[in-house]
């Protein structure tokens, strides 16, 4: 069975996924991660996210892979393991900004789709039901308020010591909301089957429940 889990920035996303994957002993594919490797690599290497010419290029000299050890899943970037740099806001906006170009899209979505071939999985991301896997036989589409959004990143950023401004977390989920909403190639959308589930005054577990309830329907 594979299940497709799309929604906004902040929406929980990998925390349900990776939840409900270990449930139902499928492999948890983090699409957002794979994402977030190519824009690491545009970092590393000076890329602007508004040349277009050299993202594309980029496309050709990155290598991006999943592997698993001791239950956790870790992100191959050209042989290397970046998997802990991942999260920055840096990253998540290159993120953001890159994930539009078409050729990003193709390679990465051709990557997923192979996965989903063969074994069951659950993958997160802004269009999982509508693109990469569209026969999922669950779809989900998870969302929350930009306020509860916000206090997330807040909480999260404080608990590790760093400084926050709540405000300016709210306006970056807005802007990204906004952009992923609103970008050419496959824009962040609820497919027509997938079942909306708001966690804005839902627990992680509750969240979870409601999930493996679909797939016990399915």
């Amino acid at each position: 069975m594979n299940i497709a889990i799309d929604g906004p920035a902040g929406a929980g996303k990998s925390t349900i996924a990776k939840l409900v994957a270990k449930e139902l002993g499928n492999i948890y594919v983090d699409t957002g991660a794979m994402y977030r490797a190519m824009a690491l690599y545009m970092i590393k290497n000076g890329i602007s996210p508004d040349d277009v010419a050299s993202i594309e290029d980029a496309c050709e000299h990155a290598d991006i892979s999943i592997i698993y050890k001791d239950g956790a899943q870790h992100v191959i970037l050209n042989g290397e393991d970046v998997t802990g740099e991942l999260r920055t806001e840096a990253v998540g906006n290159m993120a953001s900004s890159t994930s539009v170009n078409g050729k990003v899209r193709a390679k990465l979505v051709s990557l997923q789709q192979k996965l989903a071939e063969t074994t069951g999985v659950v993958m997160d991301g802004r269009d999982i039901g509508t693109v990469v896997l569209p026969n999922a036989e669950v779809k989900v589409y998870l969302t929350a308020s930009v306020e509860t959004r916000a206090k997330r990143r807040y909480k999260e950023l404080v608990e590790k010591g760093q400084e926050a401004d709540f405000e300016a977390i709210a306006a970056d989920i807005r802007d990204r909301d906004y952009r992923d909403m609103n970008r050419e190639n496959s824009p962040l959308r609820q497919a027509d089957d997938a079942v909306l589930v708001d966690s804005s005054d839902m627990t992680i577990e509750e969240v979870v429940s409601a999930i493996l309830d679909l797939t016990k329907k399915a």
